[in-house]
């Protein structure tokens, strides 16, 4: 729910509390469930979305910090090209690169040669050399997450978190919504089953 749309349920749901002769209990519960609805979705979603925000940064931010201590930037030399088809962006469009398995040979960060597949770019030929990301063993790692990064996933799992939470909490107005309406329906079936009873008898002594 937006906040436009919360403050004209929470309007409307100001309104209902006026006195009313028609007014029922379950009317003056279902007001009551929207102004709580609307209090949860803007106290308790934002506080949700605030500590899953920081869990996550706090959490992300040492995973980046591990990473940059563990992983280290080598030069590799391509052995020769391996059999099979390209990787990634097969027509090279919009300026993207295309890559391709290859041989690959490299030093890590110990001293010990490696010999191993991996991606390559699609021009990259026998004898180019080309920076690898290794771990402590020398072994192929992926980039090191940069601490601009964990904060922009930290963000945005807050932002996730909050907006999880004013969905459940609207999925749970709804549900209440629904059952008060199926109760008020019921209490007309039964309304109108007496009055057809007072109709017979009324019409009797006309």
């Amino acid at each position: 729910m937006s906040t436009v749309g919360a403050t004209l349920s929470f309007r409307r749901c100001l309104r209902r509390r006026r006195r009313n002769p028609l007014r029922r209990r379950s009317d003056v519960l279902q007001t009551w469930v929207g102004v709580a609805a609307v209090a949860l979705m803007l106290l308790v979603g934002p506080a949700v979305g605030w500590l899953t925000g920081s869990l996550a940064h706090g959490a992300l931010q040492r995973a980046a910090h591990e990473q940059q201590r563990h992983r280290h930037l080598v030069t590799a030399v391509t052995v020769r090209p391996l059999p099979g088809g390209a990787l990634g962006d097969h027509d090279g469009s919009a300026g993207r690169d295309v890559y391709r398995r290859a041989l690959a040979r490299w030093a890590g960060p110990d001293g010990t040669e490696h010999t191993a597949p991996v991606s390559v770019r699609q021009q990259a030929v026998r004898g180019e050399r080309f920076p690898l990301w290794t771990d402590d063993g020398g072994r192929v790692a992926g980039r090191p997450m940069d601490p601009a990064t964990a904060h922009v996933h930290a963000v945005l799992a807050g932002i996730a978190a909050a907006a999880a939470a004013a969905g459940l909490v609207e999925g749970a107005r709804r549900l209440v919504v629904w059952r008060l309406t199926q109760r008020r329906y019921a209490e007309w079936d039964r309304a109108w089953e007496r009055a057809g009873h007072t109709w017979g008898r009324a019409g009797a002594g006309s």
